[in-house]
């Protein structure tokens, strides 16, 4: 196996760029989450956007009602998230669908490649199918230089024709995680 060159660094570490751009393309102006690694340098791109306001939630559940408040008030907002959240939003999930509220979520994936935390896997092994069962759209992203097509067209499915989509960031995108004692 070899050491990641420059380049290949660099394309690790450019897909939240390219998310943040497609926010920017399709005006989403809220985005909401819960702190997490993996999409540090995405939330960070996005609390440093004037058009753009985040929202720290207290649960992933809150994004939901979010993600409604926005398109009631004539906005457009998405939802970060880790794969072990998304079991959190199983009953709000419904308001989005019912109510035909577009919606991009993008899930940093756990639970998957050379996890280390034994209890990121269950929920992890469920997230796509559980997504599916709750009425998303899913797509999943293994390498960084599909990041910008994928979210590109997942925003305009959700925002063009009111559906609700998920990407998935997988852990070999996000980068494995390792634990530090």
């Amino acid at each position: 196996m070899h050491s990641p060159t420059p380049i290949d660094a660099d394309r690790r570490t450019a897909w939240p760029d390219a998310i943040h751009a497609q926010f920017r393309r399709v005006g989403i102006r809220q985005v909401g989450y819960v702190p997490d690694a993996g999409h540090s340098r995405l939330i960070a791109l996005c609390q440093n956007d004037p058009n753009i306001i985040d929202v720290v939630l207290t649960t992933e559940e809150e994004g939901v009602g979010l993600v409604a408040g926005a398109a009631l008030g004539g906005q457009r907002a998405a939802l970060l998230m880790q794969s072990s959240g998304v079991g959190n939003c199983v009953n709000m999930f419904s308001l989005l669908r019912n109510c035909g509220f577009g919606c991009v979520v993008l899930v940093t994936m756990r639970g998957e490649f050379g996890e280390f935390n034994q209890w990121q896997v269950p929920m992890g092994a469920i997230t796509e199918d559980l997504l599916r069962l709750c009425g998303f759209l899913t797509y999943r992203v293994e390498r960084a230089e599909e990041v910008g097509e994928i979210v590109g067209a997942g925003c305009d499915m959700a925002f063009d024709g009111d559906l609700q989509i998920a990407v998935l960031l997988s852990q070999r995108l996000i980068g494995r995680k390792q634990w530090t004692r």
